[in-house]
């Protein structure tokens, strides 16, 4: 049979395609612009914080909280979004957080105890506009069985990374040569203006998925087997984006020079995105689960060794190495939602997996931030070491929960056979079929 994905090979799709695509354009720029306080709010809430409480641990408490709140609060706004749409959610959502930030960072600046700082930080979390995953959605929905998504998918990872190298480098200078402060005002002023332009973009959203005619709730995407392993390693890439964040600006502090903790985090950042515009100019021949497999192992093997970088050039250089692996398994995995998720349930399944990436930021953050404390940089960075190595065991013992059901061994229950009652029952046999979208289903078919 011939797939829908089936291409020319002289005629391999490309980012210029991909951005041909109807409509695209618009939702791309202003996704980016509201993406970027994401990459914005974690170092603001670190910088802001230890020059308050003088501690990272304190800092990475405060981070901590808002990251966990965002891992829980996410997937609900996903399944809102799938339900609703995403412009009737995204307004609200963007005005709120961006009064949550505020009043997160007027306490901060008045000395508010822990405790305080802590229980603001929870709707600030909670509110985090969750704008990848409605812009991966968009793609998805415009994109069904092309092959051009998975150069969205690569293409959505240098998008993301752009931001993390964009973000981090501003909200560093910001709040090192302009106001401690600074960072966390700009993250929500530009969640407004980019918010509410992106939420403007009603043309390209995917359209509410409508409750089932009978009654019954749509299966949640946490219910699918393969999210749930894809959530456990992103939970390992979170940790390395937060052990990253707090022991490299340790290391930066250590030096005697803090404004080099935004380049060094930009370095990491920028050979993610590197690796990220090659995965989508590649015509792959294995599979995304080997391609995940192999991606993570390079991952672990790279984030294992950070602990011994002695000076700036060596972190730097091994941070490039470890973003060069982050982008496989980052796009890998978005990519293998397509596969494992329904479409009712995507916008949610992207959340669960951007707010694993978030959780695992959050406990890296805590825990480095005290081993920093107490020990130095260098301890920090075993943070993403140890997580990454719990993530890739996961990863090969569940290996099998990432292969995408057969057509043959998928059934129809929406239209059982049922033999006419006033015929004997004939012969029957199960013919495999495909239909018009490519969902395999098994029919029983009368024999004569």
């Amino acid at each position: 049979m011939t797939s829908a994905v089936t291409t020319d090979k002289s005629a391999r799709p490309g980012y210029g395609q991909l951005l041909r695509t109807p409509g695209a354009l618009n939702f791309v720029l202003t996704g980016f612009a509201a993406r970027q306080p994401f990459a914005m709010l974690t170092v603001s809430i670190v910088l802001l914080l230890q020059h308050t409480t003088g501690s990272f641990g304190s800092a990475g408490i405060i981070a901590a909280v808002t990251g966990v709140s965002m891992a829980l609060f996410a997937p609900q706004m996903g399944k809102l979004v799938d339900r609703l749409g995403q412009s009737r959610v995204l307004v609200p959502v963007v005005l709120a957080h961006a009064a949550a930030v505020g009043a997160l960072t007027s306490l901060a600046l008045l000395g508010a105890p822990l405790w305080a700082l802590a229980l603001a930080a929870i709707p600030a979390g909670a509110t985090v506009p969750q704008v990848g995953p409605m812009v991966r959605a968009r793609w998805a929905a415009k994109l069904e069985g092309s092959p051009l998504l998975q150069t969205a998918a690569a293409f959505e990872s240098v998008t993301d990374e752009a931001t993390f190298v964009v973000g981090p480098v501003l909200a560093t200078y910001l709040c090192t040569a302009v106001h401690p402060s600074a960072g966390l005002i700009t993250e929500a002023t530009l969640t407004i203006v980019g918010g509410l332009l992106f939420a403007a973009q009603r043309g390209t959203q995917p359209k509410p998925v409508a409750r089932a005619a009978n009654g019954e709730k749509h299966a949640s995407a946490l219910s699918f087997a393969g999210l749930r392993v894809l959530i456990v390693a992103f939970i390992g890439i979170g940790a390395v984006f937060g052990g990253m964040l707090v022991s490299v600006a340790a290391f930066a502090d250590e030096m005697g020079n803090p404004g080099a903790n935004g380049l060094l985090y930009g370095i990491f950042a920028g050979g993610n995105m590197i690796a990220g515009i090659a995965m989508g100019a590649i015509t792959w021949k294995i599979g995304p689960r080997r391609r995940l497999l192999l991606g993570y192992v390079g991952l672990t093997a790279a984030a294992s060794v950070l602990w011994a970088a002695h000076s700036a050039v060596l972190l730097g250089a091994l941070g490039l190495v470890v973003g060069l692996c982050i982008a496989p398994a980052l796009i890998t995995g978005f990519t293998m939602v397509q596969q494992l998720v329904p479409v009712g349930a995507r916008t949610e399944a992207f959340t669960w997996l951007t707010g694993s990436i978030a959780f695992g930021q959050a406990m890296a953050v805590t825990l480095a931030g005290r081993l920093t404390d107490a020990h130095g940089s260098s301890y920090g960075f075993l943070v993403p070491a140890a997580a990454t190595v719990l993530a890739l065991v996961t990863l090969v013992a569940l290996r099998g929960k990432l292969a995408p059901k057969a057509p043959s061994r998928i059934v129809n229950s929406s239209a059982p056979f049922t033999p006419k009652a006033s015929a004997p029952a004939a012969p029957k046999v199960i013919r495999n079929t495909v239909n018009e979208r490519g969902i395999g289903h098994r029919v029983p078919v009368t024999v004569d």
